[in-house]
């Protein structure tokens, strides 16, 4: 049984353990596995028609500014504000980007080239953005599954590049840099030596490893993290490319064995806003919403009202789950 308190390292911030309650009965609602149906009209597809324009017969990866950006170079001038109701024009760029021609298909089903693709194409939108002087930092995300939103489910993701660093990598940035000072030590490479060491490895490569770490917040959360410092997408070479792909799509897959549908999560990219953050703890977080078959976890009062994370699980169990799933 796990039942304490554990500190998240790179968030700097308490998480509540309570595997006791797992299994507690439930009788509320039960979410289906299906996934939203390919849109007849689909606005991602080759020669989709989009809302002022058509998509390109393109084949592989598709990248394209989107049509109701967040981030824009003709954002308005926000309204008067003062020292207190401050505002800030949300200046910058949002892009999509399709993964592959094929609609049916997910990150698990890609092979080994147009892994590598994609985690390039993250790389060189990363660079090209963050040299605009309207971005300050550049979060990548993909939302997959009906259950966390995602309308369209061909496979893709988001990349915003705008005026604001999203409070996240933010705090993850401070806490980096404030136990550097403490301890003269990366807090990534005090993570990584724990966790590989650990019982909670789910697969690993030449220059990445997936796990379940110590201070998850979902039961089947899985960090993606280097084996040697990065600060972000920049810092890596084509080989660590390669592997980023390959660890990737493996925890993808992973989780869809686990219970025989496609898992829904939530993907973000953590790499550091534009600027001087040598200790920035760069790595990529799944979030998978479901903590059983049917059963979602509920952001309720404890998460939404007090501001903190509740975890029904252990995190080695859940580990040596995913592990199990494909030898």
């Amino acid at each position: 049984m796990t039942w304490e308190l554990r500190w998240h390292p790179f968030r700097g911030q308490w998480v509540l353990f309570t595997s006791h309650r797992d299994a507690r009965p439930w009788i509320g609602e039960i979410v289906a596995p299906e996934e939203s149906p390919i849109p007849k009209d689909n606005a991602l597809a080759p020669r989709g028609m989009r809302i002022a324009t058509t998509n390109p017969d393109y084949r592989g990866v598709f990248v394209f500014t989107n049509d109701l950006p967040v981030f824009s170079p003709d954002a308005p001038e926000p309204s008067d504000g003062d020292d207190v109701y401050r505002t800030r024009r949300a200046g910058g760029t949002a892009e999509v980007v399709c993964y592959h021609d094929d609609a049916t298909r997910s990150l698990a089903d890609l092979t080994d080239d147009e892994m590598y693709a994609i985690v390039v194409t993250w790389r060189e939108r990363s660079r090209a953005l963050q040299a605009s002087d309207d971005v300050a930092h550049v979060l990548i995300f993909e939302n997959r599954g009906a259950v966390v939103g995602t309308s369209n489910p061909h496979p893709h993701c988001q990349i915003y590049g705008g005026s604001l660093v999203y409070a996240t990598m933010a705090r993850e940035a401070e806490v980096a840099a404030e136990h550097f000072r403490r301890t003269g030590r990366a807090v990534l490479s005090d993570v990584v030596q724990r966790e590989l060491t650990g019982p909670r490895v789910v697969s690993a490569g030449e220059h990445f490893f997936a796990c379940v770490p110590w201070f998850a917040q979902y039961a089947y959360e899985v960090h993606i993290l280097p084996r040697q410092p990065a600060t972000s997408l920049l810092d890596l070479d084509d080989d660590r490319c390669r592997s980023f792909g390959l660890v990737l799509r493996d925890a993808v897959r992973r989780y869809d064995a686990l219970w025989g549908f496609r898992m829904p999560y939530v993907l973000a990219v953590h790499q550091a806003p534009v600027g001087d953050h040598p200790h920035y703890p760069f790595h990529l977080e799944l979030h998978p919403p479901l903590r059983a078959p049917g059963l979602l976890k509920y952001l309720a009062g404890p998460e939404v009202g007090g501001g903190s994370m509740t975890n029904e699980s252990n995190p080695d169990e859940k580990a040596a789950e995913l592990r199990a799933t494909l030898g």
